[in-house]
């Protein structure tokens, strides 16, 4: 089995800690390590720094060569976002003149697993029934009612390998509303799509031939260049030419490739927002279910998230469900329960003309 690290991405749900030239999964934010480099150790005991292709934005390849030196992780830049379809593509053709042609595992840079050894197994498990030709997703058990992640229904069919309990997907299911989501976690049937993929090189360039044509058609220009001094130059011109689609909607959805989803119960976390996070550490708060981080006084407060990467002092007093956020370039204070609303202070911040404190 080899690795594949999506690590794209602007990390805007974690701003102020993440601005877009040091996103979230550059950060140490759910540990003592960055979430790049805690993935890249989570996965040691399958694959070796020569065997793990990390793929990021161009403007984050120093960041990741200064987290990295002299490993011999692949690094693999892409000029601009085009979601994960064209990730995945770019990856699967780059693991062929790699002359990978075992399984690769496709996971994001920046979610949290609580039981590692549980994730591996998975990993190990879905890599057997990916050599046969099917895509594999993780379907993680779900907690409680979430209304901001996908689905993914199960059927009842196992794949031929016996006991262990691997499925065909049924559909994959947009977010839902909370009463759907509710009646989900009542069934055995469904989990959360936690966008991860196993399957070999080959069996993705097959399902987006199938499915994304237009797509595979401009991957398949870039093989001749990869290892030569025109890689960048087209690799360039291939990313203005293709359309952003995610690999659930471009792929997974419509592909007629056996699909399957093999249920883990790992202690996932996307850590998609900074509640999220509060969530995670639990373990952390003080008697009155404050998380409190770097310096900082409260009193007569309860249920707040203070985080100070400042030099000054924060001092509080009578706050409730609160989030604050203190860094050397800018403030954020806001309503722990309404974090996912984020993206509003980026987009005003943007209309006030103030982009470089993104």
């Amino acid at each position: 089995m080899r690795i594949v690290i999506m690590a794209g991405g602007a990390g805007i749900r974690f701003w102020p800690a993440s601005r877009k030239k040091r996103p979230k999964q550059f950060l140490n934010i759910s540990g003592p390590q960055p979430m790049l480099l805690e993935t890249i150790e989570r996965v040691k005991p399958l694959a070796g720094d020569e065997d793990i292709l990390v793929v990021l934005g161009r403007e984050h390849l120093a960041e990741a060569q200064k987290l990295l030196p002299e490993r011999k992780v692949h690094l693999l830049a892409e000029p601009r976002s085009r979601n994960t379809a064209p990730c995945i593509g770019l990856a699967a053709v780059y693991a062929s003149v790699l002359k990978w042609e075992d399984p690769l595992a496709f996971l994001p840079a920046d979610h949290f697993i609580a039981r590692p050894a549980v994730f591996l197994e998975s990993l190990k498990r879905a890599a057997e029934a990916a050599a046969t030709g099917a895509i594999v997703t993780l379907g993680i058990v779900p907690t409680w009612p979430a209304v901001g992640y996908g689905y993914i229904q199960k059927t009842d069919e196992y794949h031929n390998s016996p006991g262990r309990e691997i499925f065909q997907v049924k559909r994959f299911i947009e977010k839902p509303d909370l009463p759907r989501a509710q009646e989900y976690i009542r069934s055995p049937d469904f989990f959360w799509n936690a966008g991860i993929f196993i399957a070999t090189p080959a069996t993705i360039l097959n399902a987006m031939e199938d499915c994304l044509p237009a797509l595979f058609k401009e991957l398949k220009k870039l093989v001749a260049s990869i290892g030569s001094g025109a890689f960048e130059k087209t690799l360039m011109e291939f990313y203005q030419k293709i359309p952003s689609i995610s690999f659930d909607y471009g792929v997974m959805e419509r592909t007629n490739l056996p699909v399957f989803v093999l249920p883990c119960d790992c202690g996932w976390s996307d850590v998609g927002s900074w509640a999220s996070l509060y969530a995670l550490k639990a373990s952390q708060y003080d008697a009155h279910r404050n998380l409190l981080e770097g310096q900082v006084v409260v009193i007569d407060s309860r249920n707040n998230y203070i985080a100070n990467q400042s030099d000054r002092l924060v001092a509080c007093l009578g706050l409730e469900h609160c989030l604050i956020v203190d860094t050397p370039e800018s403030l954020l204070v806001m309503d722990l329960d309404r974090t996912q609303e984020i993206r509003k202070i980026i987009e005003q911040i943007e209309k006030i003309g103030k982009e470089d404190k993104l």
